[in-house]
């Protein structure tokens, strides 16, 4: 292993790594995909569960990939090995391994697109605004840019770079600083909104529609939906959780770790709601307008609020932070492994892993233009699922789903004999509350889970 290896890296407390596995866990998948999919699926109902999910099935999920992460104390691919030595198992279950490595850098591949229409519209805030917006000018505004492959590919690759730069700096340097201000930034952001839409718009409707249950409404979908928010949105499986517990001390708390990060989550994705719904509502808009919700629908409403233009600046520049340190938390496992691999420093090794990920993901981007008609699977009955839509529903609805039941299946019952009490800082009756979820109900939650979206 190179010199100045990773296994020297540590977090300077464990607050650091509470706000930067926090910031990394916290982005698109909170303050883009929550909003819609909660709108979709009636509110209320769906907002409950999805917090029961993240506190009863994530939080020990949580709790057994940051035990192999820290006891490891090396990239995906290491710690999955020392775990699999320690525990005399099949090699095969190397697969765990190999998917927390495998998803984000496939994943960021096409991240960093969505990435690169925040940072834009971040710009398009600044310079001119959305004043004169109507639904058919912000259809336009947002098909001129996906249409341009050059645009969108240099605010990809600049997006991609800067994360690299970050990564390359380390743990305290770079990681750590990024992710405190990011975090910062984030809830002085949002708490700001909310009060702004308290003040001039009212929150009432939105407290009806976010926190009054409908389960009549909501049905087997939706709770299925609630339960992928609550795996997306708390990265389990995704190889962040378990790269960043390997500069975790081992006298630190991992579970006190893990009701941190899920109540952070929960917490910023009710201020997203309350962030957005009240413009939404007040406007006479739908919250079921799916992912077009935060790209064309809210423009036409900043365009037309009082003070529309500072809310559009720092709105889109939330989403574009959010974002670059969820892109943080995904290159760096990816680096973490070749710094096992390779006598490279960080720098070489974040620029090389990130241009790698740029050109991988140029399908993608260019699905939206040059490639729009491309269909690699027109031939299995998938006429209109273009390059980015294949990545997309691969990783979310297979690679995902997959990493997370192999881990629950690993730590639940390979790693029985290695994961105890002390490795997971739970006392007799918790780590048997523990056990029974990570062996049963979360695996089969998920199965149903996966079953559902393939279905």
């Amino acid at each position: 292993m190179a010199d100045g290896s990773r296994v020297n890296e540590q977090w300077s407390s464990r607050l650091s790594f509470i706000y930067s596995i926090g910031a990394a866990a916290i982005g698109l998948g909170t303050l883009w995909r929550f909003p819609y999919v909660a709108g979709a699926n009636g509110g209320g109902a769906f907002v409950i569960l999805y917090a029961l999910f993240v506190v009863a099935i994530c939080v020990p999920l949580m709790i057994a990939e940051m035990a192999i992460g820290r006891r490891g104390h090396g990239s995906v691919i290491a710690s999955v090995d020392a775990a699999i030595a320690a525990s005399g198992g099949s090699r095969g279950w190397r697969a765990v391994g190999l998917l927390g490595l495998l998803i984000p850098f496939f994943g960021l591949s096409y991240y960093s697109i969505v990435a690169g229409w925040a940072i834009d519209y971040s710009i398009l805030s600044v310079a001119q605004g959305f004043s004169g917006f109507d639904a058919e000018r912000s259809r336009a505004a947002f098909g001129a840019l996906a249409a341009s492959p050059v645009r969108g590919g240099l605010l990809q690759l600049g997006f991609i770079m800067a994360t690299a730069a970050v990564v390359a700096l380390g743990v305290q340097r770079g990681i750590e600083t990024v992710s405190r201000i990011k975090m910062i930034a984030l809830f002085a952001i949002l708490i700001g909104l909310v009060i702004y839409n308290a003040v001039t718009i009212g929150v009432m409707p939105s407290a009806v529609f976010l926190l009054k249950p409908d389960f009549a409404a909501l049905g087997a979908t939706g709770a299925l939906t609630a339960l992928g928010q609550a795996l997306f949105s708390t990265a389990i499986g995704a190889g962040v959780l378990m790269t960043y517990s390997a500069y975790l001390p081992a006298n630190a708390s991992l579970p006190r770790s893990s009701f941190a990060l899920s109540g952070g989550v929960i917490v910023v994705a009710l201020l997203t709601g309350f962030a957005i719904f009240p413009a939404v509502l007040a406007y006479g808009l739908k919250p079921a307008e799916g992912p077009n919700l935060i790209f064309v629908t809210l423009p036409v409403v900043f365009g037309q609020m009082a003070g529309g233009r500072i809310i559009a600046i720092f709105f889109f520049g939330l989403i574009a932070l959010g974002a670059f340190t969820t892109a943080v938390g995904m290159l760096e496992p990816v680096v973490a492994r070749l710094r096992e691999t390779m006598k490279l420093g960080r720098a070489p090794l974040a620029i090389g892993a990130g241009l790698a990920i740029w050109l991988i993901g140029l399908p993608s981007l260019l699905s939206f233009n040059i490639l729009s008609d491309f269909h690699p699977l027109a031939a299995f009955g998938a006429e209109s699922q273009t390059a980015f839509d294949l990545l997309d529903f691969t990783i979310a609805n297979l690679m995902l789903p997959a990493s997370a039941l192999m881990l629950a299946l690993f730590v639940g019952w390979r790693c029985r004999t290695i994961v105890g009490p002390g490795e997971t800082g739970l006392g007799p009756r918790g780590f048997r509350l523990w056990g029974l979820v990570v062996r049963y109900v979360a695996p089969l939650a998920i199965f149903g889970l996966a079953i559902h979206l393939l279905s």
